[in-house]
C-alpha cells in the first residue's frame, strides 16, 4: 500500500499529514521550516509520495487549519488507520479523540475511564508515541492538577501550551517535577 502525504500551512507553521486506503496514518506538528517537515516524513515514511489531494483530504486539511487558527472544529471522525498500534494505545486514542476542543482530562482521568486508574504512566507512553497528533489530541491530556505533563512534538510543551491556548483550553505552566509525572 503506498502511504501519500501532503503539507500545508497552519497558524502555527506548516503541518503534514499522510494517508492510504483506509484514512490517516500520520500527522506532523511544524519543525523549523517545511524542508525540515519534509525530510522528517521521508525519514518517517520512506516509500511515501507527496501527493494530489482528494476533496475528503483537502476538506480535512481545512478543518485542521480552521482547528489552528482557533475555530472549534470536530475532528473526531476523521478515519484513521491505525494499523500496526497495539490494542491498549487504541483505546487510549479514541478515548482522547473525545475529548472535545478547549477541554482537557489529566492522565489518570483517562486511565479511569479505561477501568483502571493505575494505568496513568501507560497513557502517558501510548500518547507520547501518538502518530496523528491533532488528530489525536494528545494535547488536551494533561497531569495532574492542571499541569501539562510532558509533550513529544516539536516544541515540546510550549506547544502543547500553544494549542491549548488556541482551543480556549487551560493548563498550568508549571512545570513537573518528573518529566514522565503524568498522573
Amino acid at each position: 500500500m503506498t502511504t501519500t502525504f501532503a503539507i500545508f500551512d497552519t497558524a502555527i507553521g506548516a503541518c503534514g499529514i499522510a494517508w492510504g486506503e483506509r484514512g490517516i496514518t500520520n500527522a506532523w506538528l511544524p519543525e523549523a521550516d517545511p524542508a525540515a517537515l519534509r525530510r522528517k516524513i521521508a525519514r518517517s515514511l520512506p516509500d511515501s509520495r507527496e501527493g494530489a489531494l482528494s476533496e475528503a483530504i483537502l476538506s480535512m486539511i481545512d478543518a485542521i487549519v480552521a482547528l489552528l487558527a482557533g475555530e472549534p472544529m470536530d475532528l473526531s471522525a476523521v478515519p484513521l488507520d491505525l494499523d500496526g498500534v497495539p490494542e491498549f494505545y487504541r483505546r487510549v486514542y479514541e478515548l482522547a479523540r473525545a475529548i472535545p476542543p478547549g477541554q482537557t482530562l489529566a492522565y489518570g482521568e483517562v486511565a479511569s475511564r479505561l477501568g483502571d486508574p493505575t494505568q496513568a504512566r501507560a497513557v502517558g507512553q501510548a500518547l507520547g508515541a501518538n502518530p496523528i497528533p491533532i488528530l489525536i489530541p494528545c494535547h488536551r491530556v494533561l497531569a495532574a492538577n492542571g499541569r501539562t505533563g510532558g509533550f513529544s512534538a516539536p516544541g515540546g510543551v510550549s506547544t502543547k501550551l500553544r494549542l491549548l491556548e488556541i482551543e480556549g483550553a487551560r493548563a498550568s505552566a508549571i512545570p513537573t517535577l518528573f518529566a514522565d509525572d503524568r498522573t
